[in-house]
């Protein structure tokens, strides 16, 4: 049984919340204040790392580890859609990065009003973003947490939204050259695109079912065990090193159930100590049901 981690990944999210919605008013009000479509659209970056943060509150809310009458697999999957929720925010801001630089690229570029100070307050904000997305990656990975993971790819990308604006806004401060910060728009676009692209990979898997762990490797730990003589029909799904849920047959050199049942216990605690967590389903055959090909074949292979 996984361990409730939800109220740890709360307090961590609320962490996360306090801070971007801090860091938005901050850049709002250098944008507002210099006139730079830039910072204003960096500020509206911070807004989705803050509405990600709060998605995250909520669906960490409904992620229950525990099974029930109406989730007999436990609630994990909840998180993963979380963390597609945040890869969505994630394209919607590399969408509105794209179309603020061709409007200004259209319409023609305003002047900015920029000075030392406000430079600053962004390299400030700049600072906390990177200790909050290393805070969230390291908790993430303690915590075995998809949703802080996706969260903290979140708050790197804003990270590289703030570091462009800085590059942009002190080139057209110290060299006159306003168009700057429209032209480093363009590939920050690309790299929210891939963090993107990378948090739908990583979960992706997870909520279709996509094999956790090899067959191979399960029937060899099995095999590792006395007394087990053949596994096959061998599947897996899940989150290896979290929670994985393995079904497979199974033959048995015994022929009383007692013993049968213990040699099944010892495949379960192997299986376990090897993969991490896992919840196993084994099917008792008898010996003439023992087959070579230990999975599953079919359309993908």
């Amino acid at each position: 049984m996984a361990r409730d981690r939800r109220h740890e990944v709360k307090r961590v999210l609320m962490v996360a919340l306090t801070i971007n919605v801090t860091m938005t008013l901050l850049k709002m009000v250098v944008g507002l204040a210099s006139g730079s479509l830039a910072v204003i659209a960096d500020a509206m970056h911070s807004a989705t790392d803050a509405l990600s943060s709060l998605t995250g509150l909520i669906t960490n809310g409904l992620s229950d580890p525990k099974p029930d009458r109406d989730h007999p697999y436990g609630h994990h999957k909840y998180e993963g859609i979380g963390a597609l929720a945040v890869a969505g925010f994630i394209f919607f801001t590399a969408i509105e990065i794209l179309i603020t630089s061709g409007e200004r690229l259209t319409e023609g570029l305003p002047e900015l009003r920029i000075n030392a100070t406000e430079l600053l307050l962004l390299l400030l904000v700049l600072v906390f973003n990177l200790l909050l997305a290393s805070y969230e990656r390291h908790q993430g990975h303690r915590l075995n947490s998809q949703l802080l993971l996706a969260d903290a790819h979140h708050t790197t990308s804003d990270i590289w939204t703030t570091v462009i604006v800085l590059v942009g806004l002190t080139g057209a401060w110290l060299l006159k050259i306003s168009w700057l910060d429209v032209a480093l728009a363009m590939p920050l676009a690309v790299l929210l695109i891939r963090v993107c692209w990378q948090v739908l990979r990583d979960n992706l898997p997870w909520l279709v079912d996509h094999i956790a762990i090899a067959p191979e490797a399960i029937n060899e730990q099995a095999l590792g065990v006395p007394g087990v003589l053949n596994c096959h029909d061998i599947a897996s799904r899940g989150i290896l090193g979290q929670q994985v849920f393995i079904d497979m047959h199974m033959v048995v050199d015994v022929d009383d159930l007692i013993a049968a049942h213990q040699i099944t216990e010892r495949v379960e605690e192997r299986l376990e100590s090897h993969f991490g967590p896992v919840r196993c389903t084994i099917h008792l055959e008898p010996r003439d049901y023992a087959e070579q090909v230990i999975t599953f074949r079919g359309t993908h292979g």
